[in-house]
């Protein structure tokens, strides 16, 4: 096949997931937006918590792809069943890994005191940090769900789910920080109870949607009528971990870093908190592409079509990189004065523009390691990607990040600095991996 049929077809798979992955960037633009505005505390503590729990959704997310490409395998073959009960192993093992992350993260709320934040934030950042971590558990169903449809090539129904969920999130928000239409005031606790309410909705909707649409019916088997499958949950589990731990650690890279950026105070949190959700805003919109590669290189690898494969990662990179440019391009307009949208803190504002270098710097690198991660997730060959990751996001970044900023002395700037090099060394290991192993 010529590249051209790939990008149509890696737009058609992906276009869907893009959509879904835009209706997170939104919430998470309302919420700063409407955070900002409401308090520069408020937005401190928001980005002290969205970073830890940013860290927790994210390798929540890379543990749940290990249920993608089963699930196409099964379907592409026509085994309805099969799929089924790779559904009903991720149920289990999404729950399992989230009720293990509530037990961690629940430690970690009785010691948010000894972790160096201003104290004046705790107060703010506690309350918020319970409604976050209640919430864990229904993300990890729901991406059960939706990595379930996706693989099936529903990625249509993700979509629409998303963003119902998200605009009932920025409404929810709305009435409930700032006690619009006689709902309380509850400020940065109404925002974690909107997110909260949020999820569990989602949730529901989508095992509504699993249980009662007809499209779905050939698949109730598997789920309801069979016992869970050993060799499925192992599966399951063998992709999923290697995925989580490789996105897992690439998000600590930032999410992490958060704790020193505290050290730099308020100014530094909420600045960086700006920075991460636009950030956020590229990096999903990337990686619902990326998400489309993995998919179709799923598909073809399970025929054994290994020049397909390759054209496959090559077309998803190209097309990653273009929307790179056109996002880029279209921030770089108004950088100067997007650190104004969100808050009114002049200071916050300025610092957000100067961030702006940094970010740019780290594109080209980010692109290239979502697409040859999720090349790699469609082959199987997942494994390598922890060993790849460690090197590049804790040898290479989060040290760089503290040499940068308090031994060269150039404060966030300087964390910011160290993001280009961990993403880059990431995406060459990833890289040169994957045309080893499709050369073999």
């Amino acid at each position: 096949m010529r590249l051209s049929s790939h990008y149509s077809a890696l737009w058609r798979l992906g276009l869907p997931i893009i959509i879904g992955q835009a209706g997170i960037i939104v919430l998470g633009f309302a919420d700063t937006l409407m955070i900002g505005h409401y308090g520069t505390a408020e937005l401190a503590a928001a980005a002290f918590v969205n970073n830890i729990f940013g860290l927790c959704i994210i390798f929540c997310t890379g543990f749940s792809y290990g249920l993608t490409p089963v699930v196409g395998a099964h379907h592409g073959k026509g085994e309805h069943v099969a799929c089924g009960r790779a559904l009903l192993s991720s149920l289990w093992a999404n729950g399992a890994v989230g009720m293990g992350l509530m037990v961690l993260l629940g430690v970690l709320y009785i010691f948010l005191d000894k972790l160096g934040q201003p104290e004046e934030l705790l107060p703010l950042i506690r309350p918020y940090f319970m409604l976050n971590l209640l919430s864990m558990l229904p993300v990890m169903l729901f991406n059960a769900f939706k990595q379930f449809a996706d693989g099936i090539t529903d990625t249509s129904t993700s979509m629409w789910v998303l963003l119902g969920g998200n605009l009932l999130n920025i409404v929810g928000n709305y009435l409930l920080i700032y006690g619009v239409a006689g709902c309380p005031e509850w400020g940065l606790v109404g925002a974690g109870v909107s997110t909260l309410a949020a999820r569990v909705l989602m949730l529901l909707v989508f095992a509504w949607v699993f249980f009662a649409r007809r499209g779905y019916r050939r698949y109730h088997v598997g789920v309801l009528r069979r016992r869970l499958s050993r060799e499925l949950f192992r599966r399951v589990n063998a992709l999923g971990w290697p995925v989580a731990l490789q996105m897992g650690m690439e998000t600590a890279s930032f999410s992490l870093s958060v704790v020193m950026v505290g050290w730099l105070g308020m100014v530094a949190l909420a600045s960086h908190q700006i920075m991460i959700t636009i950030s956020q805003f590229a990096f999903m919109m990337m990686y619902g592409m990326g998400a489309a590669v993995a998919v179709r290189i799923a598909a073809f690898h399970g025929r054994g079509e290994r020049d397909e494969v390759h054209r496959i990662a090559t077309a998803g990179f190209q097309m990653i990189l273009l929307m790179e440019v056109v996002l880029i391009g279209a921030l770089l307009l108004v950088k100067n004065q997007i650190g104004s949208w969100f808050t009114d803190d002049v200071a916050v504002a300025s610092m957000v523009a100067v961030l702006f270098l940094p970010f740019l710097a780290y594109q080209f690198g980010d692109g290239l390691q979502i697409a040859y991660a999720n090349a790699l997730r469609g082959i199987g060959d997942v494994r390598p990607m922890m060993i790849y990751a460690f090197i590049a996001y804790f040898i290479v970044s989060l040290p760089s990040g503290y040499l940068f900023a308090f031994v060269c002395d150039f404060g966030l700037m300087g964390i910011w600095m160290a993001y280009p090099l961990g993403l880059t060394t990431a995406g060459l290991l990833f890289w040169r991996r994957f045309r080893q192993t499709i050369n073999n």
